[in-house]
C-alpha cells in the first residue's frame, strides 16, 4: 500500500473561446511544471477534467507551436516527449468519477480554458469546495483561480472570505492582449476579485513569481508561478 501523498490534478477540459474563436484548453507550463514538482517530491499525481476524456493545452503555451511564444518551456517539452505523461492527459476520468477522499491535496491548472468551462460549472465549484471544507489543501493557479469569484461554501460564503488570495492580473491581460494584438478573455480575474467584499486579492509585478499559501488555501498568480504554487502545497502537506 503506498504512503506517499496523493495530488488530483483538475484540468479544463477542450472549449472554443466565445471571445477570439479560438480551441482553448489548459496552460502547459501550469500543468508540466507544477506536475515536476509533485514527482520529485515522490508524490502520486491523478490528472481529472470536469468531463473526462482527452485535453488539449492552448496554442500560445505549447514549446512547439510555431509562434514560437512558449518556446523557451524545455519542462513542458520533456512532458510532451514522455509518452507515459502524455497518457495522463489522453483520457482523463470526469470528475464524477473521482472520490475526493482519496487525495490529499487539489490543483487546479489554469488556461484560458477555466475561463469558459469552470467559471459557471456548479460541480466543479461544489468538488472544491468541498474538498476545501473536508480541511485538505486546495491551490489554483493562474487562470483557474478563476473559480474562487464564485465557489461558495456550505454556509453559503464564498470560500476566499477572509483569505488572501492571487490570479493572472490584469497588467498580464494587458500584456497578453498587447503582444497578440486583439482582447482575448471574456472578463478579467482581477477586476471581478475586487468587486468582492471581505477577501484581499494580491499580486505581484506582470510575469513576476508569486503564490500566497492562506491556510489550507494556495494560489498562484500566472504560469511563471506554477511550480512556486506547488512548493507551497508541499510545505502544507509536510
Amino acid at each position: 500500500m503506498s504512503t506517499s501523498k496523493k495530488i488530483l490534478m483538475i484540468v479544463s477540459n477542450p472549449a472554443v473561446s466565445p471571445v477570439t474563436h479560438w480551441p482553448i484548453g489548459f496552460w502547459w507550463a501550469e500543468l508540466s511544471h507544477a506536475y515536476e514538482v509533485f514527482a520529485e517530491a515522490g508524490y502520486d499525481i491523478r490528472i481529472a477534467s470536469p468531463d473526462g476524456g482527452k485535453l488539449e493545452a492552448d496554442g500560445y503555451s505549447d514549446p512547439e507551436d510555431e509562434s514560437g511564444y512558449s518556446v523557451q518551456d524545455t519542462i513542458s517539452l520533456a512532458f510532451k516527449n514522455d509518452p507515459n505523461k502524455m497518457q495522463l492527459i489522453s483520457d482523463t476520468p470526469a470528475l464524477s468519477d473521482i472520490t475526493a477522499s482519496d487525495y490529499d491535496a487539489l490543483f487546479v491548472v489554469g488556461g484560458q480554458g477555466p475561463m469558459v468551462t469552470m467559471i459557471d460549472n456548479e460541480r466543479v465549484h461544489s468538488f472544491v469546495a468541498d474538498f476545501y471544507e473536508s480541511g485538505k489543501v486546495t491551490a489554483a493557479v493562474c487562470h483557474g483561480t478563476c473559480i474562487l469569484l464564485k465557489t461558495r461554501l456550505s454556509n453559503g460564503d464564498l470560500l476566499v472570505k477572509g483569505k488572501r488570495w492571487t490570479g493572472f492580473a490584469n497588467s498580464e491581460e494587458e500584456y497578453a492582449e498587447n503582444a497578440i494584438g486583439k482582447k482575448i478573455q471574456p472578463f478579467w480575474i482581477e477586476t471581478e476579485a475586487r468587486k468582492l467584499a471581505d477577501t484581499q486579492f494580491d499580486v505581484a509585478g506582470a510575469l513576476e513569481e508569486h503564490a500566497i499559501r492562506d491556510g489550507n488555501l494556495v494560489t498562484g498568480q500566472q504560469q511563471v508561478s506554477a511550480a512556486a504554487a506547488a512548493r507551497e502545497v508541499i510545505a502544507v502537506l509536510s
